[in-house]
């Protein structure tokens, strides 16, 4: 398929309108299965990977670092270096003692990404959380060596208030430091109120991209968790129960119908609504088989018109 690349805010990276979600290698899907999906996402045309160095800590028998090692091994099998680009991640507690953005934790953190990706440098380097410990401007200070050593091409950040996002920026400005070029909410149709209410307003202000993570809502805008005797249908199966209420069942509702009128998945509407929102670059989604993949992929070519998006904002709203 061919799909025109999207710049990423003021990055100078330009990016496909699908993000391909790293968090599920090493947990619910293995290195064999994580090699295929690779392959055929950037056989698609597919170029930007987000993961993170915490992924996926939280799997029995991991420690972290899983999805970074299989997509290490995965560059230096596949040869794909020059044609992808590697978004990771910084903060999010690796044990006790390590978490936070306090420079000496993201330097000792940053070498082992880039040891595990087998890499010199990251393309897209994001704060994974905020870090309200650490002064903001020790964090971004740090950052910045880290792009003029040649590490981190550019920076992003995740799971940021609005009115800290906004400081942050500030900051940069006034200090004459690299910003944040991207951010990446939790952001999907069921989930709009926190990134509506105040983060897409600066996003758009100072022109950011968008990369939402849990574009599907964990797998719930797939249609495939109608009851709680869906919820062993995978491992983010018991997430679900907070969706499966009156509101949640009338966005699957519509996902259906507009996607039966489209020839369709309510997947590819989801995200195709993700793609018509007027700050989303590309959301990420992540997929455990080559068929999920595809089906991804289909949302990215697919065009909602404006009965469909009329009636999906109700739903929703």
């Amino acid at each position: 398929m061919s799909v025109a690349l999207r710049r990423l805010g003021a990055s100078g990276l330009e990016v496909f309108p699908l993000a391909l979600g790293g968090n599920v290698f090493g947990w619910t899907a293995d290195e064999a299965t994580s090699f295929r999906i690779l392959d055929r996402y950037v056989a698609a045309g597919g170029n930007l990977i987000d993961t993170a160095d915490v992924y996926s800590r939280w799997a029995p028998g991991n420690q972290g670092g899983e999805s970074e090692t299989i997509l290490g091994r995965w560059l230096e099998r596949s040869g794909q270096r020059e044609r992808v680009l590697i978004a990771t991640k910084v903060g999010m507690e690796m044990g006790p003692t390590r978490k936070g953005l306090a420079p000496a934790y993201i330097r000792s953190e940053v070498q082992e990404s880039l040891r595990r990706l087998r890499i010199d440098r990251i393309d897209l380097y994001q704060a994974h959380v905020d870090d309200e410990a650490t002064p903001l401007e020790e964090s971004l200070g740090t950052f910045a060596e880290l792009i003029a050593e040649g590490r981190v091409r550019a920076l992003g950040a995740s799971n940021y208030r609005a009115d800290r996002l906004e400081e942050s920026l500030r900051l940069s400005r006034a200090r004459g430091l690299p910003s944040f070029a991207s951010f990446q909410p939790h952001y999907n149709l069921y989930d709009r109120a926190e990134y509506e209410a105040g983060l897409e307003a600066v996003c758009a202000r100072h022109g950011l991209g968008v990369i939402p993570y849990a574009s599907l809502a964990s797998g719930f805008l797939t249609g495939k968790y109608r009851s709680v005797k869906d919820f062993g249908k995978s491992a983010r199966g018991p997430r679900m129960r907070r969706l499966l209420n009156e509101r949640g069942l009338r966005i699957l509702d519509v996902l259906h119908e507009v996607a039966g009128e489209r020839g369709a998945t309510p997947a590819q509407v989801a995200l195709a609504w993700l793609l018509t929102r007027p700050t989303v670059t590309a959301p990420i989604a992540s997929a455990t088989s080559v068929e999920q993949l595809e089906e991804l992929l289909g949302g990215t070519v697919l065009q909602l018109g404006r009965s469909d998006l009329d009636r999906l904002e109700r739903a929703s709203a």
